[in-house]
């Protein structure tokens, strides 16, 4: 096992106490690598533009208190455990919050942001996994941190690096959310997909997601302005704006067919909107779709088309591992670029003590290719 003799006995950490009290910066002892974990420094944690609705309550995710909130991350480790046999101190990371329970890999929870909705997550939560990533230092899962080649990443392009920074790194986990839905219903060169609604974060994410996969895109969405902005980006994204008529939207989705993929990201609103009844009509037969929103509630679904078209309804929490570790080579190669080259920006990087800042500014910057970060 790496020797923690070199780090600080304590970090700081921003702590959530109670849904009724102001989150606090808090010092607190070093977290301790032992079999199964490292200490990862945290180098830049995402923020979802919602963060602030489930640390207020006003999304009612359940997760332990008192506990240290935080989201996907980029870090360097700062000490193995002593079964550690591929890492080492200073290395680039990916930090994953899917955390899985390693004997019942079927349950999954996301540390930092809830404890899941079993017995079993809840205790991993309580007990082992509490923290997430709004710390000086996070104890991670061996398996939730995924080498990066810095060298390429970061390197300038005269030595044959892709000339990124520590702040476009983060970006990835926004298009890994859409790639895990890609892979499920597996996605292929030349096909078309419909991605809905396409103008939020991560939908925005998935139109970049998909011609870097080589796939053809029809963007759906309410905000007309931004849909002709996506659609300028690549002759290969045709743009379509939901009317709220079934039957007209879905046949302005065939004009770009034949659809073979709808891949929903909808928020907890949307289950009362038409956009799913239309996408799943345009589809031609043996298509499939993709469920990976928030909705809160039930929705209909055209019980005959499905049958007679051969339709097939997917479902997908997050992404599997594999999907990362697919994902960051496609970053690595160049096939699918950040920042920049897909109009990605990040508005703003935060302190710790800066968190009321931002989650205002994650909330106020939400749209396509926007992201808040924090450094701890």
């Amino acid at each position: 096992m790496a020797s923690q003799s070199s780090l600080p006995t304590t970090h700081r950490a921003l702590v959530l106490h109670s849904i009724d009290t102001p989150l606090k910066v808090e010092s607190r002892p070093l977290p301790q690598a032992t079999p199964g974990n490292v200490v990862v420094r945290v180098l830049a944690a995402n923020v979802l533009s919602y963060g602030r609705e489930i640390l207020d309550g006003t999304r009612p995710y359940p997760y332990p208190k008192p506990y240290v909130p935080g989201g996907s991350a980029v870090g360097r480790i700062a000490a193995v455990g002593s079964d550690c046999s591929t890492f080492s101190p200073g290395q680039l990371v990916l930090v994953d919050i899917v955390a899985r329970a390693r004997d019942d890999t079927s349950a999954s929870y996301l540390m930092g942001i809830h404890h899941g909705f079993s017995k079993t997550t809840e205790k991993l939560a309580a007990d082992e996994w509490r923290d997430g990533t709004y710390a000086e230092y996070a104890k991670v899962p061996l398996e939730n941190v995924y080498a990066l080649d810095e060298e390429r990443l970061l390197g300038d392009s005269a030595q044959g690096g892709l000339g990124y920074t520590v702040e476009d790194l983060p970006y990835m986990f926004r298009l890994l959310v859409p790639f895990g839905g890609f892979r499920d219903v597996d996605l292929k060169v030349g096909e078309t997909i419909l991605i809905a609604p396409a103008t939020g974060p991560f939908g925005s994410a998935a139109v970049s997601l998909a011609l870097a996969m080589g796939a053809k895109v029809v963007a759906m969405g309410r905000n007309g302005e931004v849909l002709e902005k996506l659609a300028s980006t690549s002759d290969r994204v045709k743009p379509v704006q939901i009317t709220g008529d079934v039957q007209a939207d879905a046949a302005a989705i065939k004009k770009h067919g034949p659809i073979d993929v709808f891949f929903d990201i909808s928020p907890p609103a949307a289950s009362s909107s038409t956009h799913i009844m239309s996408g799943i009509l345009a589809l031609g037969r043996s298509g499939r779709v993709s469920l990976m929103g928030g909705i809160a509630g039930e929705i209909s679904i055209p019980y005959a088309a499905v049958l007679f078209n051969d339709l097939k309804l997917h479902g997908k929490f997050m992404y599997e591992r594999q999907d990362v570790r697919q994902l960051v080579r496609m970053v690595e190669a160049g096939v699918l670029g950040l920042g920049g080259r897909i109009g990605a920006r990040c508005e703003g990087v935060f302190g710790l003590e800066g968190w009321d800042e931002a989650f205002d500014a994650a909330r106020g910057n939400a749209g396509p290719g926007q992201y808040v970060l924090v450094r701890p």
